[in-house]
Parts: structure tokens; C-alpha cells; sequence
């Protein structure tokens, strides 16, 4: 529809000088207005009169009457001035034409407005905490930042993947502290980051009972005390001070994880040019403090070094606690330094909860202080909550829905659904893998990325309604149409009606639809497009014979139009992190 929109804004344009004076309104300007009527009776593209009246001191209802009356072009059958609004309606048999020969010729980069060649974007995104399990929290800022990364990709942006993986801190001065204490090297070997996460609970458990029991029968307000607490806060005094029993304990741990991962990363596709974590930065934060302090920019608070955030209405940022030590906001500075220095990067994007808005915030406003030019790159992109029934994460009680098994069940689902298709059980457990998979990803993307979601399993697996099977079944089924076809088909002058135009329409927006997507950050906009695409092919598919029809030149037009919707809706849905299967 771009196109169309850009013929029908020129034409537009045309007309206003015609009719009214020229140097009133270019070509873009009229473009920027014109709307999608909700209804067809309206039309397929409407001009709202009343935003021109200022510009023209004209009646909107005049505007729209004067325009139409000398506007002729082989691409609209009609043009109707009503109640202030003019009405196109798009010749079908041209237009279809014209979409279906844009995809035969640009294929799988149709749809790609391209404005990101000669850039380079680092997007952060997944970072797991080391030691810890993959669970359903990770779901959102994995899954919206592959879409994005595939978004910037068909793009033209060149792109680099992180995984800033959370792989330091005073948690792992409890998990060696637990290790050494009760830990089986062949157990974690078989069971992976299943034994770390029980060694970490059971250590935090211990520690809550010595803290309980230090206080018992005391006055209200004695401190807690726990020898265990002192004692993983010396091991991991330890370990920042290189220690090699602790170091190699530290590096087995993140070997573990990352094998564990690894597995959910290939369920889903997912490959990452870096995986240098929190640990990388260590020796590279120094140097922005001594940056901060030369510039006048830390304060010292309560022996804490801070910046002043107060002039922009945000808490001060922390830099340094009182031992100096350092904290995230430090280390996110020395990331983002490197990366530029790096990378050369014209955006740097970061996918985390919202809960870390102030965060990004206020570090972000730290990095301009500091008179980094490229602060303005610097992109914070948030999304909501996710759980299952309403039940609440924490690692430290044990209380997880893991990923994996989250994407186990799904696929189990899937198998039961396909096997009396499917007897094979290879090809039954490859097709559930990519449906189940697919299932719980278009579940997750379908929504805003600011909603909190309550997972259901039993919606995302639905075939029937807005879900990812319903979606992989249509591409199925227009891959099935192809194959019964023997052929990709050609347009013909055969006269079109109504779903084969209505089909052509929501192909063509496919462009306009990318474009919002990456200009908001927003997948859910191409899970949504999806949608509207199958529900556009199987209104096609019901009420027209395809493969099967009598006519000549029209099951030609039919089938191309066929392989065009199967071309849009394979790059669609890799664009959300979804396979696309031809038989389900």
C-alpha cells in the first residue's frame, strides 16, 4: 500500500496545485494524511478534508469536491467526495498485479524499508544470571530482543547480538561457600544448573534459619547474624581478588550455565555474537569513575560516591558504595564505552524489565554528563511481568516455572495434537518442536511488550483463534495450495473479486507494518499483521477455488497470489522468532 499511498499523495498534490495555488502542500505532506477507512463501503484510502481547511480556507466538504472531480488514474476506479472526506477505491486487477509482482521481485526482502545500511546496532539482550535457571521471566526480554534483532537485520543494520550475562557478584561467594560445604562435582556435572539452583537455595535457606535464630528470644532490633552470610562474603572477597581455587570454581559455574542455555537458545534460534558478561568490565570501571571525579561530577553521599541527578528530576545515580565498591549503574557506563569503542555503534538498544526504567534512565543522563556524543543512542527498550496463573518468580525459595519446561509441555502438547497425522515419530517430534515452540513465542509477542501477561497454556496451543498455530497452519495450508498447483502461478488480466483484492490489501501493508515495528520497538505489531494476513488468506482460501479452478487465467492469478501471501508469511514470522513449517 505504500505505493499506492505515495501515487495517491503525488496525484493529490497535483490537484491541490491545480485547484487551489501552488506552494500550499507537497506531496508528503498530503501522504502523512491519508487514512485507512475502517469500513470498505468508505472506500480503500480516504483524504480527511478537514486538515487541509486551515491551509486552504476552504469548507472541508469544497475541498474534497473540487479534488475529485478531475482526478483520473488507472490505479483507482473511483474517487467520492463525502461529507468532507475523499474516498478511493483501488482498481483490484491492477493493484493485486502490482503486489504480487513487488514480492516475486524482491522475495524474502520484501518489506524491508532498508534505512539501515552503513549502520551497526548493539542490541543487549536475554542475560541470564549465571547459576541461576532459565525460567519464564527471561521469556519477554529474549524473545522481543531476537525480534528486534531480526527486525534490524531485514533492515539492512548490521547487528550485534550481546549476552550480558550476570556472571559476578556476592552470589557466587554463596554458591562456592555452598559448594565446599555440601556440593558433588558428578552430580552438577549430570544435573547442570538443576544442582547449582538447589545448592543456592539451600544455602540462602541456612542462612534465613542462622539469622532467625540469632535474633530468637532478643530485643526488637538486635542485628541478624549468620556465620555462613560472613562466610560467602569472604569467599567472595576471595575471588575478586583472584583466588584460583575460587576462579576455577567461578569459570566451572559459568561453563554449566552456559551449557544449559545453549539448549533453549537453539529451541529457538538464537545465536549471540558476544557473551561477555558483568566479570569483562571489572578492570574497565576505574577508568569512568576517575573520568566522573575529574569532571566535578561525584559527590560524596554518606561516604558513597554519587551523581547529582536532582536538576532532571531523578534520585542521585550511585557510582560507589561507601567501601567502594561498584554498582550496576558503573558497570553498565564501562559496557557501554567499550561497545562503542568496539563496535562504532549508531544505536545501542537494551531489552529489560521495566522495573529497570529509572536504571537506564538515570545512567543514560550519567553517560551525557560525562559529554559521551553518542549518549543519544543509547535506547532503554522495557516490557511487563510474566507469569503463569498469577504465581510469583524467586530463585532464592526455588519457586520457578523454567523455561524449558515450559517449552517441553508445550511440545508435548503439540505431538499428542500431530501424531495421528504424523505416525513417523521423528518427523511427529520435529513438526511439535516448531509448533510448540512457535506456540508459546507468538503467545508471549502477541501483546504489547508493556502488558503483563498471565501465560495460559491452553490458549497459546490453541489451533483455532489469534494464536501461533493457527498462523503455522495457514502457512502450511498455502504451501499445500502451491504443491497441489505444481507452480508459483502468473498474474493475468482475469477479473478479480473481493478476497483475492482484500488478500492483495493486507500483503501490501506488510511494509508499513515492519516499519512501525522498528520505529517503536514494538514486535507485537508483526505478530498482530499476521494475524490479519492468515484470517485475509483464509477468507482467499474458502471462498475461492485455487488449484482447482476452471479457469485458466484466473487460477494463475490465484496461485500467484497464493505464493506471494506463503512468501510474506514465512519472512513474518521469522521475524518474531518463529519457524515456519510446510506441513503441520
Amino acid at each position: 500500500m505504500l505505493t499506492i499511498k505515495k501515487k495517491c499523495a503525488e496525484l493529490l498534490a497535483k490537484r491541490v496545485e491545480s485547484e487551489f495555488g501552488s506552494g500550499l502542500l507537497g506531496a508528503d505532506e498530503i501522504f502523512s494524511m491519508l487514512e485507512y477507512p475502517p469500513e470498505r463501503e468508505m472506500g480503500d484510502l480516504a483524504l480527511p478534508c478537514f486538515k487541509l481547511s486551515r491551509t486552504l480556507r476552504r469548507s472541508p466538504i469544497e475541498i474534497a469536491e473540487r479534488l475529485a472531480a478531475g482526478i483520473s488514474s488507472p490505479d483507482f476506479s473511483e474517487a467520492e467526495a463525502k461529507s468532507g472526506y475523499l474516498n478511493f477505491r483501488i482498481n483490484p486487477t491492477s493493484f493485486v498485479s502490482r503486489v504480487v509482482s513487488d514480492v516475486e521481485r524482491l522475495g524474502d526482502k520484501y518489506g524491508s524499508p532498508m534505512t539501515g545500511q552503513g549502520k551497526t546496532v548493539v542490541l543487549d539482550y536475554s542475560s541470564p544470571n549465571v547459576a541461576k535457571p532459565f525460567h519464564i521471566g527471561h521469556l519477554g526480554t529474549t524473545v522481543i530482543g531476537h525480534s528486534l534483532k531480526l527486525l534490524h537485520e531485514f533492515a539492512g543494520y548490521k547487528c550485534i547480538g550481546i549476552n550480558y550475562l550476570g556472571d559476578w557478584g556476592t552470589q557466587f561467594g554463596k554458591l562456592i561457600t555452598a559448594y565446599k560445604l555440601w556440593g558433588d562435582k558428578r552430580q552438577i556435572e549430570e544435573g547442570g544448573v538443576d544442582e547449582l539452583v538447589k545448592l543456592y537455595v539451600k544455602i540462602n535457606n541456612a542462612i534465613k534459619d542462622e539469622e532467625d535464630a540469632s535474633v530468637a528470644g532478643k530485643p526488637e532490633g538486635t542485628p541478624k547474624s549468620s556465620p555462613l552470610a560472613d562466610a560467602s562474603r569472604a569467599e567472595f572477597a576471595k575471588l575478586e581478588h583472584s583466588d584460583e581455587e575460587n576462579l576455577a570454581l567461578w569459570r566451572w559455574f559459568v561453563d554449566v550455565s552456559l551449557e544449559e542455555y545453549q539448549k533453549t537458545y537453539k529451541l529457538l534460534g538464537i545465536e549471540f555474537d558476544s557473551y561477555l558478561g558483568e566479570s569483562f568490565y571489572t578492570d574497565k570501571m576505574p577508568a569512568e569513575v576517575e573520568k566522573l571525579r575529574n569532571m566535578g561530577l561525584l559527590e560524596i553521599d554518606d561516604g558513597a560516591s554519587i551523581v547529582n541527578l536532582e536538576k532532571w528530576n531523578m534520585p542521585v545515580c550511585l557510582i560507589l558504595k561507601r567501601d567502594g565498591s561498584t554498582l550496576y549503574p558503573t558497570r553498565d557506563i564501562a559496557a557501554a564505552v567499550y561497545r562503542q569503542k568496539t563496535y562504532g555503534f549508531d544505536k545501542a538498544i537494551y531489552v529489560t524489565s521495566a522495573a529497570q526504567c529509572l536504571h537506564f534512565a538515570q545512567w543514560f543522563k550519567v553517560v551525557e554528563l560525562m559529554k559521551y556524543d553518542w549518549y543519544d543512542r543509547l535506547v532503554h527498550v522495557p516490557y511487563g511481568t510474566v507469569s503463569i496463573n498469577g504465581a510469583k518468580l524467586a530463585t532464592r525459595t526455588g519457586n520457578v516455572i523454567l523455561l524449558k519446561d515450559l517449552f517441553d509441555e508445550a511440545i508435548s502438547r503439540v505431538a499428542e495434537i500431530t501424531r495421528e497425522k504424523n505416525p513417523d515419530p521423528e518427523r511427529c517430534r520435529e513438526i511439535a518442536e516448531k509448533v510448540g515452540v512457535g506456540a508459546v513465542v507468538f503467545y508471549y509477542l502477541s501483546n504489547n511488550r508493556m502488558r503483563d501477561i498471565n501465560f495460559v497454556m491452553e490458549e497459546a496451543l490453541s489451533f483455532d483463534g489469534n494464536t501461533g498455530p493457527y498462523v503455522q497452519y495457514t502457512y502450511a495450508r498455502a504451501c499445500s495450495v502451491l504443491e497441489r498447483a505444481g507452480g508459483g502461478g502468473a498474474i493475468t488480466d482475469a477479473p478479480l473479486g473481493e478476497p483475492e483484492f482484500e488478500l492483495a490489501k493486507a500483503v501490501s501493508v506488510f511494509p508499513e507494518r515492519v516499519a512501525a515495528a522498528l520505529a517503536e520497538y514494538e514486535p507485537s505489531i508483526v505478530t498482530r499483521y499476521l494475524l490479519e494476513l492468515s484470517a485475509a488468506f483464509n477468507r482467499f482460501y474458502h471462498e475461492c477455488s485455487i488449484a482447482a479452478c476452471a479457469d485458466e487465467r484466473l487460477r494463475s492469478s490465484r496461485v500467484a497470489l497464493t505464493a506471494a501471501t506463503e512468501q510474506v508469511l514465512k519472512t513474518a514470522l521469522h521475524l518474531i522468532c518463529m519457524q515456519s513449517p510446510k506441513k503441520i
